[in-house]
Order: structure tokens, then sequence, then C-alpha cells
């Protein structure tokens, strides 16, 4: 596989970066390895990686129609070219993948316990009717905010992972106290339990969506790269 090789290239001393596929520009992807460097030992991951669906789970209140929302967040470059990558999981479900991996955890895409938004019905369909048909969003969604308000908590899309290898994507309805509950706008949220941070889990939260942050990512990855060349010429 292909992350086998890179594993094995980096090694050999190859430089690959790639932080910005996990949280835009979070420093997510070089605090896992900066812990396994340091001889730490990861449990588990809990996380919100969407900064769209994170941000859709914020307006998100009863106010506006669910559909309204994802064409919003579509117009503000916060969702795919396709928001079905992002409604779907999909998205996240691949985030998921490169940590385990990263982690030495050989999962596959399709080992992803995956919970879709989308209706099967609009999940072929080609992309300008999918947009014309998101109205079919917004009765599910009522529901599952009305849930959420039944039981005293917030509708959140929470991915998780362990090192037995069960890895989940799904909305769920989490308790007001709850660390995830807390979270603005197109806030990730990142929560590493280990054996150094098993009791108090180590967090790593900020803005997850949007054109700068993660060109700040990329810049980030490109000046590491950098800075190992001129550390080996």
């Amino acid at each position: 596989p292909r992350w086998q090789a890179i594993r094995a290239a980096c090694a050999g001393g190859a430089r690959f970066r790639y932080e910005a596929t996990v949280c835009a520009g979070l420093p997510v992807v070089q605090t896992l390895r900066d812990l396994l460097d340091t001889g730490d030992e990861l449990f588990a991951v809990h996380g919100m990686f969407s900064g769209t669906l994170a941000w859709l789970c914020n307006r998100h209140d009863g106010r506006q129609p669910f559909s309204a929302l994802v064409r919003e967040a579509h117009a503000l470059g916060y969702t795919e070219p396709d928001p079905r990558d992002d409604l779907s999981g999909l998205d996240v479900a691949r985030k998921l993948v490169i940590l385990a991996r990263e982690a030495g955890w050989p999962l596959s895409l399709a080992e992803v316990d995956l919970e879709s938004l989308v209706p099967p019905a609009l999940a072929a369909l080609p992309l300008d009717d999918f947009m014309q048909r998101l109205d079919a969003l917004d009765a599910p969604m009522a529901a599952k905010l009305a849930e959420a308000r039944a039981e005293g908590g917030v509708l959140r899309h929470v991915a998780q992972l362990d090192r037995h290898g069960r890895a989940s994507v799904r909305l769920q309805v989490l308790p007001a106290s709850h660390a995830f509950a807390h979270t603005r706008l197109t806030d990730n949220i990142v929560q590493f339990s280990t054996r150094r941070y098993c009791d108090n889990p180590l967090i790593v939260q900020g803005p997850g969506a949007g054109p700068e942050v993660t060109a700040a990512g990329v810049f980030t990855d490109l000046l590491r790269i950098a800075e190992s060349l001129e550390a080996r010429a």
C-alpha cells in the first residue's frame, strides 16, 4: 500500500509532510508525531474533524432550514466542491484513516463505521441535481435537533478511533458539559488519549476550515521541509 511505502521512504530519509490533510492548519499530525517520537503510546483519538460540519452544527438552531445553511457554507468555501463529501462523513473518515496510519495502525476506509447525513436517494445524483434537492435534508436534521434539545444536549459530528481498530464517524447528541459542546464556528477539536495523557487527554482545538488556515498548514509543511534540507546540507 502507498501509505506503507511512504513510511518506508521516511525511514530512509525522505521528507513527506501532510499536516493540512487533517484539520487544515491545526498541528494535529505533528502533535501525534511528537507524542509517538518521544515514546508515548496512543490509545484512542476522538474529535470533530470537519470544519464544515462543525460550522453547520453550530449554526443549526432551527431558525433556518438546514439546506439553507449547507448552501451558505458552500458559497463561503467551507465545503468540499461536492458538499456530499462532507455530509456523508467520507472526508472525516479519510482523516481518521490518515491518523490511524500515522500511528502505525493499518486501518482502511472500508473499516470505518460511517453514518451519512445524505439520504440514499440523493447520494448518486449529479451535483447540480443534488444542490436543487437539498431540502430533503431539512426534516431529518430538524428531528435530530429536536432530539438533542429534548435531552438537554447539542448536536456534534464526532469521529473516534481506538487501538483495537474500531473507528466510527457519526452525528451524536452530546451533553452540554462535554468539551466538544463548546466549539465555535468552524472549530475542529481533537482529543488524544495516550499513556501519558490518559486521565486528562491532550486536546488540539481551533478553526478547521477556510482557505487561509488551510494555506497556512501547507506553508508550515514547506517551511519544515526547507529547514530539514538546510540541516542536512
